[in-house]
C-alpha cells in the first residue's frame, strides 16, 4: 500500500492509466515490475506484441510536462528492467514501450516511444 502522499498519487495515476488501456483492448500481465535493473509500471499484451508501460504523472505543463520527465537515464532503466523481464522468454515476443503521460487532466498515450 502506497505510504506518503507521492505515491499514493502515483498509484492513483497508474489506476487511471491501466483502465484506458484495459478499455483499448490491452490485457494487464504485471503491474510494478522490480527488479535490480529498475521498475517497470505496466507490463501488457497488445495482441501477440509484449508492451511495457511507463507512466508519468505532473500537476501541470511546466517545465514539459509528464513527457519531459522521462529522461535518458530513464529510459536506460527502463530498457534494462525490460531485458531483466525478457529472460523469461525462451523466445521473446515482438516488445515496444508506451508511455502513459498524465498533465492535470489530460491524459496522453503515446506508442512505441523508445527503441530497445
Amino acid at each position: 500500500m502506497p505510504r506518503t502522499p507521492q505515491q499514493r498519487l502515483g498509484r492513483q495515476g497508474e489506476d487511471r492509466a491501466l483502465g484506458h488501456l484495459l478499455a483499448q483492448g490491452l490485457t494487464l500481465l504485471e503491474r510494478n515490475f522490480l527488479c535490480k535493473a529498475g521498475e517497470i509500471d505496466l507490463i501488457m499484451m497488445e495482441g501477440p506484441t509484449l508492451v511495457f508501460v511507463e507512466v508519468r504523472q505532473r500537476a501541470g505543463r511546466q517545465f514539459g510536462g509528464a513527457v519531459y520527465s522521462v529522461t535518458p537515464a530513464k529510459q536506460q532503466r527502463l530498457s534494462r528492467a525490460a531485458q531483466y523481464y525478457l529472460l523469461r522468454h525462451k523466445i521473446p515476443p515482438p516488445c515496444r514501450f508506451d508511455l502513459v503521460a498524465i498533465d492535470a487532466e489530460k491524459l496522453s498515450w503515446i506508442q512505441n516511444v523508445l527503441e530497445m
